[in-house]
């Protein structure tokens, strides 16, 4: 029983050392093109296992992975957690809430490139039908 209550006691004293606050203060996000899930988690103060969820609820959160299948965050996706966890844990969004308000974030592509966008794609299938046409 007391080594239980030494487990207890370390990890209290790991929770207290942390250098950012629950409550949302700016976080100063290094300048490092991955980040390991336990760095990002001391970064958020979010649990690996709720980041490990949220990659599964939010679409605009992709680590990518390591050969060894460890998830390597880039500071976009540290951005993305900071913002997650402003919109559940400040604002009190259900996910379902946070996912919508992410969405309606998103900046739409400019009118220009989806022209253009949709100009490439008919001419591609002109070009196609007419090698179907004269193909024997």
């Amino acid at each position: 029983m007391p080594r239980a209550r030494e487990g207890l006691a370390r990890s209290r004293a790991r929770a207290s050392r942390r250098p950012i606050s629950r409550h949302g203060d700016d976080v100063e996000v290094p300048e490092k093109l991955y980040f390991k899930i336990g760095e990002v988690a001391e970064l958020t103060g979010v649990q690996p296992y709720i980041l490990r969820y949220w990659e599964t609820e939010f679409g605009t959160l992709r680590p990518a992975k390591s050969r060894s299948g460890q998830r390597l965050y880039r500071r976009n996706d540290v951005l993305a957690v900071l913002r997650i966890k402003e919109l559940l844990y400040r604002q009190r969004f259900t996910i379902a809430g946070a996912r919508r308000r992410l969405a309606a974030e998103q900046e739409p592509l400019p009118p220009t490139v989806v022209d253009s966008l949709r100009r490439v794609k008919d001419e591609l299938k002109g070009i196609s039908s007419l090698l179907r046409r004269h193909s024997p």
